[in-house]
């Protein structure tokens, strides 16, 4: 692999850990912020901790994605 793909690689990597991580954020930001303005009342249902623990996964999911990714590298 020469160094122009070595290069793309960790490009890659980066922009799918960068998403990885706005999503991960996102999930207790959004929740947090709309709470505090009011726009948001939980329910006794708890159904927007599942959905914010989806949020959560997917944002490991794509960490661990981008890791993988890093791990083609080669010297």
């Amino acid at each position: 692999m020469s160094l122009i793909e070595n290069e793309r690689t960790k490009l890659t990597a980066t922009a799918l850990n960068n998403i990885g991580v706005a999503t991960f954020v996102t999930a207790f930001v959004a929740p947090a912020v709309s709470f505090l303005y009011g726009a948001f009342v939980p329910g006794p249902h708890g159904w927007w901790l599942l959905i914010a623990l989806g949020w959560c996964a997917a944002g490991i999911v794509l960490h661990l994605l981008a890791r993988g990714i890093l791990g083609r590298l080669q010297p």
